[in-house]
């Protein structure tokens, strides 16, 4: 058995060992690798928020009711085509700024006129609450490109554009729950930003 007096002696021996060589190991261990983006982790959402009933209940039934008066087959204004050109990193921050848009631009000028678009917007803006560290990485030319594009053909439809907004918000729900929870695939990915 080791005796106290042995331990006693190695003490200072041990400290100096765990504080040069130990301590310093556990710290860079949790930092992110050289040349790594921590981006992505601040362009992430916990899947939980969208398994909430109650509220993709509401903002379905809002969808729903408000796309029955939209007379417009021909347009969509929430679809593949706002990801054209857009490294799938960057599909998180591309939809904050839709939904920022759609939040800021749509639902708070009609929240008088339809059921339950006060709660979709509060939900929709704590989202992007929740992502206001999430940024883009590389150039961000198309991201801006896709979102203007976006924004044209909603002041093309006049009054129609933000009607077909609110009823294709079941939509921007599920794009955002994809894009925003789910971790990118790693290599494959040949799209430009």
């Amino acid at each position: 058995m080791v005796s106290l007096q042995t331990l006693s002696k190695n003490f200072p021996g041990w400290v100096f060992f765990c504080c040069c060589c130990c301590l310093p190991l556990l710290f860079t261990n949790s930092l992110p690798l050289k040349g790594a983006s921590t981006a992505h982790h601040a362009c992430r959402l916990r899947k939980v928020n969208f398994q909430q009933p109650y509220i993709r209940n509401r903002t379905y039934t809002l969808a729903k009711t408000v796309h029955a008066s939209d007379k417009d087959t021909d347009n969509r204004l929430i679809g593949q085509q706002l990801f054209v050109n857009i490294r799938e990193n960057n599909h998180c921050y591309l939809m904050k700024r839709v939904v920022e848009f759609v939040v800021k631009d749509v639902l708070t000028e009609v929240k008088n006129q339809y059921p339950y678009v006060e709660d979709v917007a509060q939900f929709l803006a704590s989202l992007t609450s929740e992502l206001s560290s999430c940024k883009f990485s590389g150039k961000k030319e198309h991201i801006e490109k896709n979102l203007e594009q976006m924004k044209n053909k909603m002041k093309q439809l006049g009054e129609n554009g933000k009607t077909k907004a609110i009823g294709e918000l079941d939509l921007l729900f599920d794009y955002m729950e994809k894009a925003c929870t789910d971790a990118p695939k790693k290599g494959g990915n040949k799209k430009k930003n």
